[in-house]
């Protein structure tokens, strides 16, 4: 029976060795990353009523999120993260998306479609257009691309057609996209790149349900314009309250250094536990691999989105694992220190320190809950790793570290092996000389800490103190998204100064407030602007970036 806990020991982690070399892998390589580890676009829109008096309900955000959906899906997108955020918020994540600056534009674009004549009156709307009949072919004449859509009413289109007829020599059928109050035909005609989409002159009366619009298309413009036409209008307004998009090759960055940090991080720890607690210590790092492979196949089979902060709530939940398991050791290395048999230390330790590790977990649980419920996008990112990461550190660190060890323990084999846990063996009395009140040596022992207490709390006073009061001079350097503005992050193959990140911005017409060079090489130049850049200013700076130095800069406003 002695034997059989001891070949059952080596058997349990043969198989946990195995599973692990197997299975994790697989389980790591099938996680979704996140857009700031794979690069993507992230945007936050306030939803507005497009007419005035109207109500936005929860029906009115659900088929906006329904609208988007299928505007994602134009851009090529399979697992858009589309989420609705309080009474009139949406926030849609995009990741891995190639073209940030596209996909702004499509998902932004309300698809309003309308027919006016040179007085801006609305003729027809996207309600005449059968569904799905619009999309991309080619002039016959100038092979040019161009978008054919479908009418319902052939009549109707006639009649149209016949009343701008006789409007000559206004005789042009405008048609808008996206049509506001205050837009004037007279007034864009006269610009290089009007707002509409195109004007050409009615000259004959047209009784067809097959229309054509020209526009100077490219390609890509004519399918994305017969995509969004299909896709639907949305019913609603869409203002940008924050958004942030990281380039492909910060996010690949981002990613490579934060796994080679959690690696060399969680191998400190390891040979940490190894060389202080010796036996004990082998078991936690098989359990806390055990703990790290878990983690991350729940995670997969949730389909959950892996960020940076979920990165770091993984790396968070290995300490507390290891913080288990410490609480554990060192309540068995006192029993120990007392004179107990190792079968009697083991018990007892396991017994005193339950409660301990329970209750630190469950006040790190609940923080974690309050986090989720209140917070928004990597906020909930982070609650949800942090979650899985207790209650699996506690099932590993706890029951699965106690099983192996009590493998060993019941075998009697270590029972002369009291150094094995880490003990030194001058430091064990003789439980003839100890009784319940008898403290075990610790390395502390000599310092009467409390006889020295006042000064502790003075110097403590004094530190709380000094705190306030710089926080109250100073204050925090906050961040843009609590004191609003743009952040440009810049990076460059070679080094970069100040003044050339300056003057690149001075060029597209941009005053940074500051700019700090950053990275090994200064290859990263991060701006900070006051004030939020339009759409089409973040697409110049995208493409001015990407052009220059062979990557596309992360912006967030």
């Amino acid at each position: 029976m002695k034997k059989g806990r001891l070949i059952a020991f080596f058997l349990f982690v043969l198989l946990i060795g195995t599973g692990l070399g197997y299975f994790t892998k697989p389980a790591a390589n099938n996680i979704t990353l996140g857009l700031d580890l794979q690069g993507g676009f992230e945007v936050l829109y306030d939803v507005q009523p497009v007419k005035k008096g109207d109500k936005i309900t929860k029906d009115v955000l659900v088929s906006t999120v329904e609208a988007l959906n299928r505007r994602a899906n134009v851009l090529g997108v399979s697992e858009p993260n589309i989420q609705i955020e309080g009474n009139n918020r949406i926030r849609v994540q995009l990741a891995g998306v190639t073209n940030q600056n596209r996909a702004r534009e499509i998902l932004a674009t309300e698809a309003q479609l309308s027919f006016r004549d040179t007085n801006d009156k609305e003729l027809l709307n996207g309600s005449d257009l059968v569904e799905n009949g619009a999309k991309q072919t080619y002039d016959a004449k100038t092979n040019e691309p161009i978008v054919s859509i479908k009418l319902k009413d052939a009549d109707k289109f006639g009649e149209v057609t016949k009343k701008v007829m006789k409007m000559a020599p206004n005789n042009q059928l405008v048609i808008w996209m996206d049509y506001e109050k205050g837009d004037s035909f007279k007034k864009e005609v006269q610009k290089e790149h009007p707002k509409y989409v195109s004007a050409p002159n009615v000259s004959q009366e047209l009784n067809t349900t097959d229309v054509t619009i020209e526009g100077q298309f490219t390609v890509q413009e004519a399918k994305d314009l017969a995509s969004i036409l299909n896709a639907g209008a949305l019913p609603v307004k869409l203002t940008e309250k924050y958004s942030t998009s990281v380039g492909a090759q910060f996010g690949q960055q981002a990613l490579h250094d934060t796994v080679f940090a959690g690696i060399v991080g969680i191998a400190i720890i390891f040979l940490f536990m190894l060389f202080y607690y010796r036996l004990p210590g082998l078991i936690a790092v098989i359990t806390l691999s055990v703990y790290i492979y878990i983690t991350l196949q729940i995670f997969d089979w949730m389909n959950a989105v892996l960020t940076l902060p979920g990165i770091a709530a993984l790396i968070l939940g290995v300490g507390m694992a290891v913080d288990a398991n410490i609480i554990t050791y060192e309540r068995i290395k006192e029993e120990l220190k007392l004179g107990k048999s190792v079968r009697s230390a083991f018990r007892s330790g396991n017994r005193r320190s339950f409660a301990t590790i329970f209750d630190a977990n469950i006040t790190t649980i609940i923080a974690a809950v309050v986090l989720f419920i209140f917070g928004t996008s990597s906020v909930k990112g982070f609650a949800t790793m942090l979650i899985l990461s207790i209650l699996t550190s506690f099932i590993t660190a706890v029951f699965l570290s106690r099983f192996l060890l009590s493998l060993l323990v019941e075998s009697r084999w270590l029972d002369r092996k009291k150094g094995w846990f880490g003990v030194n063996k001058k430091h064990i009395m003789d439980i003839q000389d100890t009784d319940e009140n008898t403290e075990p040596h610790t390395p502390f022992q000599k310092w009467d800490f409390t006889s020295k207490r006042k000064y502790f709390f003075i110097f403590s006073s004094a530190v709380t103190i000094a705190g306030i009061i710089i926080l109250l001079v100073f204050k925090l350097n906050l961040g843009i998204d609590f004191a609003s503005g743009a952040r440009i992050e810049v990076q460059s193959d070679h080094k970069l100064t100040t003044e050339q990140v300056e003057k690149d911005f001075e060029s597209l017409g941009m005053d940074p407030d500051t700019v700090v060079l950053s990275g090994e090489k200064s290859n990263i130049g991060v701006a900070r602007f006051v004030g939020v850049p339009d759409k089409e200013t973040i697409a110049k700076v995208k493409t001015y970036f990407k052009d220059k130095y062979g990557s596309e800069p992360n912006v967030s406003t």
